[in-house]
């Protein structure tokens, strides 16, 4: 498994019935494949994974399989309620014929750090998959610190990358100090994606490459060998729309700008609901000024 490079963790299309829409999930496969990105993350946060089914978070993982046809690693995001469910979910994730899997802290589960540390090491001992640790102590209220990662890693020899979405890119350079190459460190909030890779992240688990993947793809590829001028530029077209990766209605204003930018289906599952005129009116300003400011990108 080779988890360098833009993985994008992909929004999760609905039918006006509410189920997922296999269709447009080809299509978005197909664009960010042509983009030249390197794997793809179904089911994570981003792909509402918190209300997607125990079988349509496996059988969108099976899809996503048998669409790239192993052009791409399919790495769906493995996290349930409990740990059995979630290692029911990793070893149905590699029957479907998963490339690799990203282990999230339990929903809702607000104990302490080494009851999730033992849960996180319970679902990763469950399969021979490798795997991808996922720090986000925001969202799921424990925070894998660098000697934690560090521990999972010397005893589960499958653990080869860790994700840091804390925001704090001084995360990256402690895990690189605590692990050398042990591990390949990726970013996992878009915001700070330069401040990652100059930090040592060699991956990006992305969330706006589903509405601009060519511009993601060159803004990483220009971070990680890229000029100082031309990187700065786009990131700075970029950054307004980034920022919208880390606000609490993420998914929604993602889907949104997927919406206004390539006429995709802006539809959430509810408890999530569209956004209200407020935020819908300030994201559609963002990308009228994004599409009219667009950088023209080398074929």
């Amino acid at each position: 498994m080779n988890w360098e490079g833009v993985l994008p963790a992909i929004t999760t299309p609905f039918t006006p019935a509410g189920s997922v829409d296999e269709d447009a999930c080809a299509k978005k496969l197909d664009r960010l494949e042509k983009a030249g990105c390197r794997g793809i993350v179904p089911g994570g946060s981003l792909g509402e994974g918190t209300t997607l089914s125990f079988d349509e978070k496996t059988q969108l993982t099976a899809f996503c399989v048998r669409h790239l046809d192993g052009r791409l690693p399919v790495i769906p995001g493995i996290a349930a309620a409990s740990t059995k469910e979630a290692v029911r979910l990793a070893r149905a994730a590699a029957e479907a014929g998963a490339t690799g899997l990203m282990v999230l802290p339990p929903y809702l589960h607000r104990g302490p750090v080494e009851e999730v540390t033992l849960h996180i090491e319970d679902v990763v001992a469950s399969t021979p998959l490798p795997c991808m640790l996922y720090n986000n102590p925001a969202a799921y209220g424990a925070d894998l610190t660098p000697d934690i990662v560090a521990r999972l890693a010397a005893r589960h020899p499958n653990v080869e990358a860790v994700k840091d979405s804390s925001g704090d890119v001084r995360r990256l350079t402690a895990l690189e100090a605590e692990l050398g190459d042990r591990l390949t460190l990726l970013v996992g909030l878009d915001d700070v994606l330069v401040e990652g890779v100059r930090a040592g992240a060699r991956g990006w688990v992305a969330g706006l490459v589903n509405a601009f993947p060519r511009e993601s793809v060159a803004l990483f590829e220009a971070a990680r060998t890229g000029s100082e001028e031309t990187t700065r530029a786009l990131y700075a077209w970029f950054l307004p729309l980034l920022r919208l990766d880390t606000e609490p209605e993420f998914v929604q204003l993602i889907k949104q700008v997927e919406a206004l930018v390539l006429g995709e289906s802006a539809a959430v599952r509810a408890p999530r609901r569209p956004l209200q005129p407020s935020p819908l009116r300030r994201v559609t300003s963002l990308v009228e000024t994004a599409l009219r400011t667009r950088p023209e990108l080398k074929p």
